[in-house]
């Protein structure tokens, strides 16, 4: 049986890399795995850090790229190493551009598609943009769709995919955490080898999303801010995503605090290895509302609405929104509220036991006896 993977971002090689992994083992399956490289830089250290040494590596990456030209680069390439290769199914995980253009290459060539991580929405077509468009029109392409959750099924038996084409297998996400957490890690950033994380409380945020630049990422800046002020025993770390505009409301609303540290964007494995020691998470970002409950980490969603419910049913995350004093009363309820904190510390991760590459490949391999 010939599975081929395709992903191109630094969120997508990290779910897809433990099956990658689960596919090399297998003795029955032979793996191509072709990336477009959509984000390159960001890409890279994910397949050193895996050992994931792609057949195919498209290098789309193109610095001002439009989402038309990804599409367009994407589809021509994926064409050209379907036709060569031809696989028996075609793997894409998650709702970016590669996404999309790989499950349509697929359909355009008769090959089965799974999608990986199926089913998330959050109800509004243009909120993530254009990941929302893209989960879901990857879903209609899809032959076998890997919702993480009962609530992802739930969501594709809603838009009528039938039920036998429906698996629930957890996040893969919690396989690659399990794979690069370690104990003893040490940075190569000597600031977080420094910080004080058992009498400090430390504060991972991320803000990226292009609906939050502006007024919103003020607003939870000027939040964030103003707690670091109020409590002395707060530190911030905010790894700032590469756009111009969110570093520039960055440096002007959080510049100024030396408990505030705005660094460079970490490569996935000392992402993961912060999230494990700090006390809570302020993020807009989809993989951390996943990625934070594992660690029994507090996540506050600063997001107007998320396609991760299970998080915020569970009790492991809140969707706060993006107004200043919602964001600042929750994080004074956690650092000022033992019990509180303690209920969200302690529920349960509803995003899997960290076999879902095992479950994926399982079902592939039955799907062809």
């Amino acid at each position: 049986m010939k599975i081929m993977t395709v992903f191109g971002t630094r969120p997508e090689g990290i779910k897809m890399a433990p099956i990658v992994k689960e596919l090399e083992k297998r003795k029955n399956i032979e793996s191509i795995v072709c990336v477009t490289a959509q984000h390159r830089e960001m890409l890279d250290p994910v397949l050193n850090l895996f050992n994931i040494k792609p057949d195919y590596d498209l290098n789309i990456f193109k610095p001002g790229q439009t989402l038309t030209e990804i599409t367009t680069r994407a589809l021509q390439g994926l064409e050209e190493v379907i036709l060569k290769e031809k696989p028996d199914v075609l793997l894409v995980q998650g709702d970016t551009t590669t996404v999309f253009a790989g499950a349509l290459a697929a359909f355009y060539h008769r090959v089965k598609i799974g999608h990986v991580e199926a089913g998330l929405r959050s109800g509004n077509l243009y909120s993530p943009y254009p990941e929302e468009a893209n989960r879901k029109l990857a879903g209609i392409l899809s032959d076998f769709h890997f919702a993480p959750t009962e609530s992802n099924r739930q969501n594709l038996l809603k838009e009528d995919y039938p039920d036998e084409k429906i698996f629930i297998t957890g996040n893969t996400v919690i396989d690659a955490l399990k794979y690069v957490v370690k104990e003893d890690y040490i940075f190569e950033l000597d600031l977080l080898n420094n910080l004080d994380y058992k009498n400090k409380r430390v504060i991972l945020v991320t803000s990226h999303r292009s609906e939050n630049i502006g007024k919103p990422m003020e607003n939870i800046f000027t939040a964030i801010k103003d707690i670091v002020e109020e409590y002395k025993d707060v530190e911030v770390v905010f790894p700032m995503h590469l756009n111009p505009k969110v570093r520039d409301i960055a440096n002007r609303v959080l510049g100024s605090n030396n408990r505030i540290h705005l660094i460079e964007p970490l490569d996935y494995e000392p992402m993961a290895n912060l999230m494990s020691k700090v006390h809570l998470i302020v993020t807009d970002s989809g993989g951390l509302q996943e990625e934070g409950p594992t660690f029994g980490k507090p996540v506050l969603v600063v997001r107007e609405e998320t396609e991760r419910p299970e998080g915020i049913e569970a009790g492991t995350a809140k969707l706060v929104g993006t107004k200043y004093e919602n964001l600042y009363n929750e994080l004074n309820l956690l650092l000022s509220n033992e019990s509180e904190y303690n209920k969200m510390a302690n529920a349960v991760n509803p995003y899997g036991d960290g076999k879902a590459s095992e479950k994926i490949v399982d079902i592939l391999v039955n799907s062809e006896e």
